[in-house]
């Protein structure tokens, strides 16, 4: 081995592009079932990543892609409330 780590890679729900995991923002369904943002990268339940770009947390919403992800029906809502967590993070 030449020492380098390798950089664990995600793909984006929204836009599909494969990025390194540090780049993206992970989206958590909780063992109780909430959804939401997960800044640290590590509370206990099913991840989903998205990119830290407004435009690709809007697309997340129009293809409903959180209920792909982890195949529950999400309220608008739960898209409403992350989107505007995001927004006032402004990551």
């Amino acid at each position: 081995m030449d020492g380098q780590r390798k950089v664990p890679m995600r793909t984006c729900i929204a836009c599909r592009k494969e990025m390194p995991k540090a780049e993206l923002l992970r989206i958590v369904k909780s063992p109780t079932g909430e959804i939401s943002l997960d800044f640290s990268g590590r509370l206990p339940g099913r991840g989903a990543y998205v990119c830290k770009e407004e435009a690709c947390f809007r697309l997340l919403h129009r293809k409903r892609a959180l209920a792909k992800a982890f195949s529950v029906p999400v309220p608008e809502e739960v898209y409403a409330r992350l989107e505007e967590e995001f927004l006032v993070a402004k990551i």
